[in-house]
């Protein structure tokens, strides 16, 4: 592999790598099943592919580097990895914060054998930078995570992360320069399982969230103090409007990915006129992918991706 330097301050930075893993060879042809593993419908494992392979190559027409971990297993391990549900779904595997990887730490048995198997291969492929990697001791899952820019970062402590977690990290957060984390306690369900699922970064001055969110507030952590705010006004103080929708389909409005300052990759469900509702938003082009057979397992593309180098 070609060496690479970990380096992301941001989410709307451009993205030069990124990881993504195949989905599983394994069908769900019954709805109650489905339903039972925390997937919104039956999804076929042909179709899914289809959807993945159109993810990987837009991704790489754009001139992003793909990383696909599933190519990468030893044989036994790929044995149990291909029948894993929600394998693609590699965001809350790891992230990549300034030049440190902070290592996710599973809130689902469903999906604990995934993570050791992630994890040695990211130690393969950044050996160099393997001395800063960061594990919680708690549950942690990375979709929890948003980079607002160089100083502050927002973690939410849903269903798979908790405040153990943030705390055994901030040190390591701290280290890199960021001055603030924003811990924010969003309602537990499945509609608001990552905090990517309530909102996201479209560009350097811009977040896109579900109205309700508006309404909580946040414990602002420093390296000397802690103390509370609400959500709008830290992300203003931080330099970012809210736009608040509404009306949502909740995964594809919001769970999308820069590719650069002026691209966003989109689910082709999202709801385009409602995207370019904003002023901001109406600058930036939307480049669709069709990804409804990966969406059906409750994640959409933030969730697909890992973003490995932005600059």
């Amino acid at each position: 592999m070609d060496s690479f330097q970990l380096n992301c301050w941001s989410e709307h930075g451009e993205l030069k790598v990124v990881m993504l893993c195949a989905p599983s060879i394994v069908d769900v042809t019954d709805l109650t099943i489905a339903e039972q593993v925390g997937w919104s419908a039956t999804v076929n494992h042909q179709k899914a592919m289809e959807n993945f392979m159109a993810l990987k190559t837009t991704l790489e027409n754009a001139g992003v580097h793909v990383l696909d971990y599933a190519k990468e297993l030893a044989h036994d391990q790929q044995l149990l990895s291909e029948r894993l549900l929600n394998r693609y779904f590699v965001r809350d595997l790891a992230c990549v914060i300034g030049n440190r990887l902070l290592l996710g730490k599973a809130g689902s048995s469903l999906r604990r054998p995934e993570y050791p198997f992630a994890h040695s291969l990211l130690e393969r492929w950044f050996p160099q930078q393997w001395i800063a990697k960061s594990q919680p001791l708690h549950s942690f899952e990375c979709g929890d995570l948003l980079i607002l820019n160089k100083d502050a970062v927002l973690i939410n402590l849903g269903m798979r992360t908790t405040l153990e977690a943030i705390e055994s990290l901030k040190e390591s957060i701290f280290q890199e320069g960021f001055s603030e984390i924003a811990v924010i306690d969003l309602p537990k369900s499945n509609d608001t399982l990552h905090l990517d699922m309530n909102c996201n970064v479209v560009n350097a001055n811009l977040v896109v969230a579900k109205s309700f969110v508006r309404y909580f507030p946040v414990q602002v952590l420093t390296a000397q103090s802690s103390r509370f705010d609400m959500v709008e006004p830290f992300l203003q103080r931080h330099g970012f409007d809210v736009y608040w929708l509404d009306t949502y389909k909740t995964i594809p409005d919001i769970n999308f990915i820069n590719l650069n300052p002026e691209t966003l990759l989109i689910s082709k469900q999202a709801t385009q006129q409602q995207l370019l509702a904003h002023p901001l938003l109406k600058e930036k082009n939307l480049l669709e992918v069709d990804v409804t057979e990966l969406e059906k397992g409750g994640g959409g593309i933030r969730c697909m991706t890992l973003p490995l180098v932005r600059t």
